[in-house]
């Protein structure tokens, strides 16, 4: 039955999803994301819950890969797309995505330790500051917090005051043992991401990708390449090419979910969440497309080995995907959201009891300003709603907005199961009505099961702790990586451990509620796996010499040393699952286990000198000849100096002597005869000055020729020099006499 958009209000019908190309390209590019820029981790498979639109915290990709990342280079080309990474939805890229919050709020301002808060945008210098009672409300207004983000979330100190009065949590001191129910965790096993190859169903892309691969490559016949091979966008689009490269990502997450069922079954985990991003921008409103009929054979393989393990599958579209708010742009994406998490669940195939346990989960939302009428609108738009999509809805109480007290009546009255999420009760609950704790919401027990037994649906609840140094409410809404105890969950409940390490934490509580399975997993070596096929490096092989002679002839050759045995090869179907001891247990911190141990270059050790001997700078012995060597260099660099000092004063000697004699030359022409002896004897006196210093000059600077050497063999030759010079000089004064 085609999913119909409710009429909220006059315009258009909903556009259906397109259908999907059957044709698959014959050239495949790798899948993993190391290796693939345009294939990235879808973010929200990372996180503890879907619950939050900012800044997640999830594990350090870049120091778990060996690995470096690929950053896709940006193109101006391509159209200017608003991103949200963070959903847990495909409609996260939307370019026209409505936020939840229909009016947009001032930054939240965050005081920092020792430091001013700074604010996410700054406000035009023309408008005035809001004033501070009105900053308060929008700072304690709900709002969509991440309950994940990176780094403490700081409180001023009302609020810690606040939260430290509060009366402490009463808890139940039942624990549900022997446990009956299934443990599950959400979306991604951290053990079998980082194996090699890694085991994901959370591959994504971004649209500019999908537009880009439009285009062919350059050499079609030759597989893609980051920089080698990549679309040529100087020939013409085809939608259809751009569709096949996101149905080889959606084909690659949906074969590695048998994989994944069958790790969890022999570790004795039965409950597992699918990721949203399986499917990258299935529901999106121009990109979007149908999973029938290019990925049904893949899902129901998939269900296949889920109906053969007994394993539980369910959904959680992300926060997004509302039904009681006002904007009809949000509903109709909330609709098609909707429609391709059913249609992805219906095409597992599961048997009547599995297919009617894969549920969706949905939280209410926003509350707009007026909780009735957000109420009002949900029931309107929950009963428009087709039957396939009404069978697997249900809700999920919050710790922004609402409540197990607001949720549960609707539930009855509409007939949907309500999913009971102990951490979110502790932070939102009705205090008139109830304490927080997991105490007294055990009164509440029967009417939450009843909602759940009226469609023969296998209740389900989820378990999450604030982080230890938590103290206020937004505080406490991030997730810790791990839990320490079981809540009182009834008989036959499934629960689903909301925590950042995954699967390590459901092995947490097995290991110390010594649950069904906790003897199949051991430790992990740090930094080693048995359970992959590495590649084997040749031997080198060693350079052949003569062979030595020796004394007794008669002696047998030296045997070959033999080559080392090659490993032993694992089969396909057993990489990654742990080998045959199960070491796939990590401790809690020691998340770099998963990969091989970085190399660590470590400086060199300073070199001390033998006794009596000296060490140059890069740590050598200083010996005689090494000294020498210096000395001369040394000595040839100081004699360069000086002899271009010295050739530069005999330059300018013989410059002042041409100049005093051509002043000589000029001057009986000027005075006139029988006028300025006195002057012509200044002159001459200047004239022998310059020629005194240059011969000077000349005569040190041979000496210091002959002395160090460079001028042995030539002495003659400059003296013969010297002394024509001199002559030169004696010629011009006696010429000078005569005219006088």
């Amino acid at each position: 039955m085609p999913l119909q958009a409710p009429v909220v209000e006059d315009g258009p019908p909903l556009p259906k999803r397109r259908a999907s190309a059957r044709k698959v390209s014959q050239t495949k590019a790798s899948m993993n994301p190391g290796q693939n820029p345009n294939v990235l981790d879808g973010p929200q498979a990372f996180r503890a819950s879907p619950d939050a639109d900012t800044k997640d915290e999830r594990m350090d990709l870049g120091a778990l890969m060996d690995v470096d990342t690929v950053v896709e280079e940006k193109d101006d080309s391509l159209p200017s797309l608003v991103t949200n990474g963070d959903s847990d939805s495909p409609l996260s890229d939307m370019s026209e995505m409505n936020s939840p919050v229909e009016a947009e709020a001032p930054p939240v301002q965050v005081p920092k330790k020792g430091g001013k808060a700074k604010s996410a945008s700054t406000a035009p210098d023309d408008k005035p500051a809001a004033p501070a009672k009105a900053k308060k409300e929008a700072a304690t207004a709900p709002q969509f917090l991440d309950p994940e983000a990176d780094g403490e979330e700081e409180a001023d100190e009302e609020e810690i005051k606040e939260a430290l009065s509060r009366p402490p949590p009463v808890n139940s001191d039942y624990l549900p043992l022997p446990w009956t129910g299934r443990l599950g965790y959400a979306c991604l096993n951290t053990y079998l991401r980082f194996s090699s190859p890694p085991v994901f169903s959370s591959r994504t892309c971004r649209i500019a990708s999908i537009l880009e691969n439009r285009h062919p490559l350059r050499e079609p016949d030759e597989p893609p390449h980051a920089t080698k091979n990549r679309p040529d966008r100087d020939q013409p689009a085809s939608v259809r090419r751009g569709q096949e490269f996101v149905e080889q990502l959606c084909l690659a997450n949906v074969r590695d979910i048998p994989k994944m069922l069958r790790w969890n079954d022999r570790y004795g985990i039965k409950f597992m969440r699918l990721s949203s991003e399986m499917f990258p921008f299935a529901s999106h409103e121009e990109y979007g497309y149908k999973l029938a009929p290019f990925a049904s054979e893949a899902l129901a393989d998939a269900g296949k080995v889920a109906t053969e393990l007994g394993h539980r599958l369910t959904t959680h579209p992300g926060q997004f995907t509302q039904l009681g708010s006002p904007r009809k742009s949000v509903i109709d994406n909330a609709l098609r959201d909707l429609d391709y998490h059913a249609e992805m669940l219906s095409l597992l195939k599961l048997p009547p009891q599995q297919d009617r346990d894969a549920v969706m989960i949905l939280h209410l939302g926003g509350v707009f300003g007026d909780k009735e009428a957000t109420l009002a609108r949900f029931r309107e738009n929950y009963t428009k709603l087709p039957q396939h999509v009404k069978d697997r809805l249900v809700l999920e109480n919050d710790d922004v907005s609402w409540s197990v007290h607001d949720l549960l009546p609707v539930c009855e009255e509409l007939n949907i199961p309500l999913v009971l999420d102990y951490h979110h009760h502790n932070i939102i609950f009705d205090k008139d009505q109830i304490r927080e704790g997991t105490k007294d919401i055990v009164e509440l027990y029967p009417r939450i099961l009843a909602t759940w037994q009226r469609k023969n649906i296998t209740p389900k609840m989820h378990y999450s702790e604030p982080t230890p140094e938590a103290i206020t409410g937004r505080q406490r809404r991030k997730h810790s990586p791990r839990v320490a105890t079981l809540p009182p969950v009834p008989e036959g409940v499934d629960l689903m451990i909301e925590a950042k390490d995954k699967e390590q934490a459901v092995f947490e509580l097995m290991r110390t509620f010594k649950l069904p399975g906790f003897e199949r997993f051991n430790d992990m070596l740090p930094h080693a796996r048995k359970d992959e096929n590495k590649p084997v490096k040749p031997t080198p092989k060693k350079r052949k010499t003569p062979k030595k002679k020796k004394a007794d002839a008669d002696s047998d050759d030296e045997l070959p040393e033999p080559e080392p045995a090659p490993p032993e090869v694992v089969p396909e179907d057993e990489v990654g699952m742990g080998g045959s001891e199960g070491r796939v247990y990590w401790p809690p911190g020691q998340e770099h286990w998963l990969r091989p141990m970085k190399k660590v270059v470590k400086p060199k050790a300073e070199k001390k000198a033998p006794p009596g001997k000296e060490l140059d700078e890069e740590g050598r012995i200083i010996t005689p000849a090494m000294k020498r060597k210096w000395a001369a260099a040394a000595v040839g660099g100081r004699e360069a100096e000086a002899a271009q000092g010295a050739e530069k004063a005999i330059v300018e000697g013989e410059q002042l002597a041409e100049d005093v004699e051509a002043e000589l030359d000029r001057a009986p022409k000027k005075s006139g005869k029988g006028k300025g002896k006195g002057g012509r004897k200044g002159q001459k006196a200047a004239v022998e000055e310059g020629e005194r210093l240059a011969r000077d000059v000349e005569v040190g600077m041979e000496g210091d020729k002959l002395k160090s050497g460079r001028g042995k063999g030539k002495p003659e030759q400059m003296m013969r020099k010297r002394q024509s010079r001199a002559k030169k000089v004696d010629y011009a004064e006696h010429e000078g006499e005569e005219e006088e």
